[in-house]
């Protein structure tokens, strides 16, 4: 297939790694803040390929993980209800709370379903206008748009029984975040490409020359991280610390525009809790009180009272902010696995523990250029 072929060539990647050898002269360390490039950073052993002095950490760019334990169990709570029926995309399912998860519910009769798209979840409270329709809203600025369009199109229908838990973020601010942490390892940044499709990437303009960091928009292929990571390098090399588009094919500097007016019409912007992390000012979007409060599954539920606990064995905060990997971890592949994980990194399809799980169990022979 055109762009899957071209961008997993092998000649062409190890091309790429030799080419980022010939112009590394010193150490440095870049973060990607995208799940599915820790995926397959780990995956296509990218981070063997390259000279001794690079680094590459991996930073919160996991949706799944970064949703704060108390949405979670407040999730939890909601679908408890005997008279709801709570939608998810699959991968929320075993995210841990405090005590239980969303699966645990539904194995004791509670009405969970998986859907592949929010407005979905239209039809569903349509077919049971008896129920309570609620949808977990997560997500970066990717999915977002998908789910104003549903709150949109439920207002527009007047339908009465259909709410949202939202729980959606924004990457600049976890950028600027872990910028400005004192613990601050990271000098340059490879940028999530399907986020910079919505958003396009006017807003990284403003961070790069405030922090000195360079920050390359940058695909998901390997080769498509092999020129990121050289761009990155490049600028690095010269001192420079400019906005770049790798991924040209798939980005614009504007981004989308009607997906950036649907969520300018559905959502307001506001502070946000990172689990692990927590709180990031101006990094949430949930619905805008004027408008659209009534369907805010929060308004509809009474969820006072619950007290949330992250587990004390898992390091998922540190490793989130990259300052930790998951191979550090302790409880790392005995006390956590997929099947019994003790944070979000372990279970979601973007957590880099679950990547080093998945494809960092058994050493890989892999030449370094």
């Amino acid at each position: 297939m055109k762009f899957v072929d071209e961008y997993r060539n092998a000649t062409t990647a190890q091309d790429c790694a030799k080419a980022i050898a010939r112009i590394t002269t010193r150490p440095w360390t870049i973060m990607e803040i995208c799940g599915g490039q820790t995926h397959a950073i780990v995956k296509f052993g990218i981070d063997e390929l390259l000279p001794d002095n690079i680094t590459l950490i991996h930073g919160p760019g996991c949706p799944v993980c970064v949703t704060p334990i108390a949405l979670i169990d407040q999730a939890i709570a909601i679908a408890s209800h005997p008279e709801v029926i709570f939608c998810s995309f699959g991968d929320m399912l075993r995210v841990p709370g405090t005590a239980q998860d969303l699966l645990s519910i539904k194995a004791t009769g509670g009405d969970i379903r998986i859907v592949y798209s929010p407005v979905d979840c239209l039809k569903i409270a349509q077919e049971n206008p008896n129920k309570q329709v609620v949808f977990f809203g997560v997500g970066f600025e990717t999915t977002a748009p998908a789910t104003a369009m549903a709150v949109y199109q439920a207002a527009q229908q007047n339908i009465s029984n259909f709410s949202m838990l939202v729980s959606h973020v924004l990457v600049p601010p976890a950028m600027e975040a872990i910028l400005s942490a004192p613990h601050r390892k990271v000098q340059g940044f490879l940028a999530a490409g399907h986020v910079c499709t919505i958003m396009g990437y006017t807003e990284y303009e403003a961070i790069a020359p405030k922090y000195q960091v360079p920050i390359i928009v940058t695909g998901f292929e390997p080769v498509d991280i092999l020129q990121g990571i050289y761009l990155c390098i490049k600028q690095l090399e010269s001192g420079q610390a400019q906005v770049e588009n790798q991924y040209s094919r798939s980005v614009r500097k504007d981004g989308n525009q009607p997906a950036q007016n649907i969520l300018k019409e559905v959502f307001e912007i506001v502070p946000r809790q990172w689990r692990g992390i927590g709180e990031i000012a101006q990094s949430g979007l949930n619905l805008r009180q004027k408008y659209y409060a009534q369907f805010n599954a929060e308004n509809r539920f009474d969820l006072t009272g619950i007290q949330s606990e992250e587990s004390p064995d898992c390091m998922s905060g540190l490793i989130l902010q990259g300052v930790k990997k998951p191979h550090d971890c302790e409880a790392f592949g005995k006390r956590c696995t997929p099947e019994h994980p003790l944070g979000a990194p372990m279970v979601s399809s973007e957590g880099a523990c679950a990547a080093y799980y998945r494809y960092r169990q058994q050493t890989a022979v892999v030449s370094r250029v």
